[in-house]
């Protein structure tokens, strides 16, 4: 009896191991995936824009959207500790939770500054917030975008949410990756990218290396408009 008791304890460690909170002050990669240690988390029953997708402002001008939800949420809360409770592990191995800062649901936040989406088909918890963003006209919601995941699978008929009747090209500016192999405007051709000591460079198109830089989300790559958007996302000008 001792013996299947043990048994039992042992198999049981794993769940109580995973369900323990996770704290601590986050690397935040995107609007909703962080790093707390070792530990990769998935900000569950919301979605945010991946730091490659672009959205449609006010004025129909193209602006990295996803960029902008990271940036955002670390000016909010990016040097504060984080108490982030696991509900599941998702397919690529990330814990999801729901995360806490101050008390502050970190989720809920994002999504009434419409910086994320609330998952209907996962929770109904922050529809509210999601429609206090759409009224508000609030981050993403103040022109025009795609849903994140309809981005990540996007094609031609992908519908365009937003408060402005977007312009003739939307579409293909929407369907556009702030980190693809083209610059997402004539007028964003600055190339970021990080070196092996983790800093991010910026590269103008007089720099001597810039031909060499190659655009890939996958390599830590992004266009920037200017050098003044480039040096506050913390990048500095390459020394060559």
């Amino acid at each position: 009896m001792r013996s299947l008791l043990l048994i039992a304890a042992l198999l049981l460690l794993p769940t109580l191991a995973q369900a323990a909170d996770i704290t601590g002050v986050p690397k935040i990669r995107e609007g909703d995936q962080i790093l707390i240690g070792t530990s990769r988390i998935r900000l569950g029953s919301i979605d945010a824009p991946s730091t490659d997708q672009l959205c449609l402002n006010t004025h129909g001008e193209r602006w990295t959207c996803g960029i902008a939800a990271r940036d955002e949420l670390i000016k909010h809360a990016g040097a504060k500790s984080w108490t982030c409770h696991p509900r599941s592990t998702d397919r690529r191995g990330r814990t999801v939770a729901r995360c806490q800062v101050d008390g502050q649901d970190i989720q809920k936040w994002l999504v009434r500054n419409g910086w994320a989406l609330a998952s209907t088909r996962l929770s109904h918890d922050y529809e509210a917030d999601e429609k206090a963003a759409r009224d508000a006209k609030a981050g993403m919601w103040q022109g025009a975008f795609i849903a994140p995941w309809d981005w990540r699978i996007r094609n031609k008929k992908t519908p365009i949410l937003g408060s402005v009747k977007p312009p003739e090209n939307a579409r293909t500016i929407l369907l556009a990756s702030a980190s693809g192999p083209v610059a997402p405007s004539p007028d964003c051709t600055i190339k970021g990218n990080v070196n092996t000591s983790g800093e991010c460079i910026y590269h103008t198109p007089q720099s001597r290396w810039y031909a060499k830089i190659q655009m890939k989300i996958a390599k830590g790559t992004r266009w920037f408009c200017s050098v003044e958007e480039a040096e506050a996302a913390g990048c500095r000008e390459t020394r060559r």
